[in-house]
């Protein structure tokens, strides 16, 4: 009964991820095309852009710390309140600090939601189903990334702006209520989660923790990159309206989603099938999809031609990117305790908040000057470059100083009476 209830447990963690990247995603296309383009400029949006991942950098400075003591079911209903009261003030936005103002809300309260499924799964899962789990469960960000051009062009020929934002809102709340009703913490976890919780000081001196943050940094500005800035390149360089970008820009994302799920399966089949150590199975996983982002970013100048093509290889970088991160998301559950997990999966994405807030400004400032110089194409075309060397250095990261994807024994003790004496 509970094998079963597993998947279900995982649909809450996969709508919610949905959800989370409808409501980050909607004020982007709006703003792409139409009145609010016309008080959002590209340099406005890129400092918007980095309010968001300012708030979500410091939200994840304590959201999986928080999330580890309220639990899974109360700090997951906190994180998506906070972030669906952020979508539904939107609607009252007027001016460019406002709009600041509530997507840093935004930030705030989405946060969470990594943390929370992530520790969701170690609760529900062992280690050979984790990675296709986190793959199924963080394909919410690509299914949302599909829906969200179709639902917002959809809604914005038929309604004002604002009112999008109000129903949007409305989703949000409706998980809350079913999310609150229906979830429970697995009998087989029930003990562990009592264990002695380790200090964030301790996980910060962590070898694994630092590195994994350090190649977040680097690696998650490149998706933040593709959904942010999809909109507005297909506007920019290749002259599209809304409904005719709404259509076009779903298909990366559509390649994002096989990414998530298939390179799950990929690790769990070298687990299971071919007899790979999970440790090798994962880090051989990295170095495929790895390779498949960078090249397909750093190539892009060279084989765009058309917005066709500028699809094909977007799609391209975001299947390897979902792929890997399908892996990585079964890194913290790997090596530290059940308790922990949260913990981990938001300092390091503490990284991957730094590096949007950094790259997101910068985006913004060279599309701005590089336009200027020359013209959009090879201002995106150069940014498309700057991020497969980004994604280069990162992957170095986690292959070469992040250490071995395995049980902390440190860790594993801190929960015996004076383990922390050893730490």
């Amino acid at each position: 009964m509970q094998g079963n209830r597993k998947w279900g447990m995982l649909a809450f963690a996969f709508t919610a991820t949905v959800i989370n990247y409808i409501d980050r995603l909607a004020f982007n296309y709006l703003s792409a095309e139409g009145p609010l383009r016309e008080i959002i400029s590209d340099e406005v949006f890129g400092y918007i852009g980095t309010t968001f991942f300012i708030a979500y950098t410091c939200s994840n400075l304590v959201s999986g710390w928080l999330i580890d003591r309220l639990k899974t079911k109360l700090g997951y209903l906190l994180s998506m309140a906070v972030w669906t009261t952020a979508t539904l003030l939107h609607a009252f936005a007027r001016t460019p600090l406002q709009f600041g103002a509530f997507r840093f809300l935004l930030g705030v309260g989405e946060a969470g939601n990594w943390p929370a499924a992530v520790k969701l799964i170690a609760e529900w899962f062992p280690p050979s189903q984790r990675s296709t789990a986190s793959g199924i469960f963080n394909s919410g960000s690509a299914v949302g990334a599909i829906v969200a051009p179709v639902l917002i062009g959809w809604l914005a020929i038929h309604f004002d702006w604002n009112y999008i934002f109000i129903c949007l809102g409305a989703l949000g709340y409706i998980w809350i209520l079913l999310f609150w009703y229906v979830y429970k913490v697995p009998s087989t976890d029930a003990g562990q989660t009592q264990s002695r919780n380790i200090p964030l000081k301790v996980l910060f001196k962590n070898r694994f923790v630092f590195f994994f943050t350090v190649s977040k940094f680097f690696i998650d500005p490149v998706w933040y990159f593709i959904t942010f800035w999809i909109g507005r390149y297909l506007v920019d360089v290749h002259q599209l309206d809304l409904a005719q970008m709404a259509w076009l820009a779903i298909i990366p994302f559509i390649m994002a989603d096989a990414g998530n799920i298939l390179g799950g399966m990929f690790t769990q089949f070298m687990i299971n099938k071919v007899g790979l150590p999970v440790e090798r199975a994962r880090k051989t996983a990295v170095v495929i999809f790895g390779a498949l982002l960078v090249g397909s970013l750093v190539s892009a100048p060279l084989l765009i031609t058309s917005a066709t093509m500028a699809i094909v290889l977007l799609g391209v970088a975001a299947f390897a990117n979902t792929a890997y991160t399908a892996n990585s998301l079964a890194f913290p559950a790997d090596v530290v305790p059940t308790n922990a997990t949260a913990s981990v999966w938001g300092i390091a994405s503490v990284g991957a908040g730094l590096g949007g807030a950094c790259f997101q400004a910068l985006s913004g400032i060279s599309v701005a000057s590089l336009t200027t110089k020359f013209n959009y194409a090879v201002a995106y075309h150069t940014i498309f470059i700057g991020y497969g060397v980004l994604a280069s250095i990162g992957i170095c990261i986690v292959l070469f100083l992040m250490g071995p994807l395995r049980k902390d024994p440190l860790l594993e003790k801190w929960g015996d009476d004076g383990a922390q004496d050893n730490l």
